[in-house]
């Protein structure tokens, strides 16, 4: 069963809708769906918003004018949610877009409200889109609306402590701070960061994933680890590690726990982790996710097998997408 046209609301009355309290909605209540791409989201987003991705390699293969809702939710308990009508009123919202028909028919925002009107089960379901985008509102109610901090930009941790001397010098650059979020459930850091009890209960960490092959892990009998040996070296194969390493950060992530990914220096082994995770995730490119990841951590280098690696997990992960599109649309590239 279908629902109807979207209902273009206003900043004010999206306002309103966000402060009413859940339990007033008839279904599980409101959810704002932000189709700006996953590094502009990633800087500034309202509060609670989920981000709707749809990576520009499934846009340059895209033969067929229906999209599915599977290809734009990455997280399938949304996308589960999404279909059953879960949610009421849906919220879709772009950069500044004033109205529905302003929208181009090929926009992500446009392609997101076609597919919610023909796979929603609820006729209950109230569409909306939000005049003037994000931008609009974020000009208006900035303190709804989640920033990230400037110092994301520099080449230290977000926390701000003392810089350790270890051994009469200097700690090295990649050591120094502490670890940095990548997602609020999931961090980046080096063995020096993970041997600090107190810089661990400050981040909340309550997992450590430990991808080195000589690292020890300090304290088993108070936080849940795991250990994946590998050598940061050109003969390594570290996908071969993805699924398990990502089966471990979505079981913290469920348990509402935080995880913690480390090798020595925080720079190849752990950092390719994070970016197949975001990768898996967030279904966004390599290169999207190296520059998300680099702002948070300057010294990430993974080696050039890992590189490589990872541009292979890429096409794992985005290319079923393609293919099924093109099945259902009986094309060719």
């Amino acid at each position: 069963m279908g629902i109807g046209d979207p209902l273009e609301i206003s900043g004010s009355e999206l306002v309103q809708i966000l402060r009413t309290p859940s339990e007033l909605f008839a279904s599980g209540g409101c959810i704002v769906l932000d189709c700006r791409p996953f590094l502009g989201f990633s800087r500034a987003h309202i509060l609670e918003s989920r981000n709707v991705n749809w990576n520009s390699m499934l846009r340059r293969r895209s033969k067929s004018s229906v999209v599915s809702l599977e290809w734009l939710v990455a997280d399938k308990s949304l996308l589960a949610q999404l279909r059953n009508g879960d949610f009421s009123p849906v919220v879709v919202l772009d950069e500044n877009s004033r109205s529905v028909r302003d929208l181009k028919s090929e926009s992500l925002a446009s392609l997101l409200i076609s597919a919610l009107q023909s796979e929603v089960q609820s006729a209950s379901t109230h569409i909306c889109f939000l005049q003037g985008g994000f931008d609009g509102f974020f000009a208006l109610y900035p303190e709804l609306c989640f920033t990230a901090p400037a110092v994301l930009c520099s080449n230290h941790s977000t926390l701000s402590e003392p810089e350790p001397v270890m051994s009469g010098r200097k700690t090295p650059l990649y050591d120094q701070g502490g670890p940095v979020e990548i997602l609020p459930f999931l961090f980046l850091g080096s063995a020096h960061h993970s041997s600090r009890r107190e810089t661990l209960e400050r981040n909340g960490i309550t997992a450590v994933l430990n991808v080195s092959s000589s690292c020890p892990n300090l304290f088993e009998e108070e936080l849940q680890y795991k250990t994946l040996k590998v050598e940061d070296s050109l003969a390594a194969d570290i996908r071969v590690l993805f699924p398990e390493a990502i089966h471990f950060i979505d079981s913290i992530k469920e348990g509402g726990g935080r995880v913690l990914v480390h090798c020595q220096a925080g720079i190849s082994r752990s950092a390719t982790i994070c970016l197949a995770y975001l990768i898996h995730a967030q279904r966004v490119r390599l290169d999207e996710a190296f520059d998300f990841v680099k702002r948070r951590r300057q010294v990430i280098s993974p080696n050039l097998a890992f590189m490589g690696q990872l541009l292979q997990f890429e096409t794992d992960v985005l290319c079923p997408y393609s293919v099924l599109e093109r099945e259902s649309s009986g094309t060719a590239f």
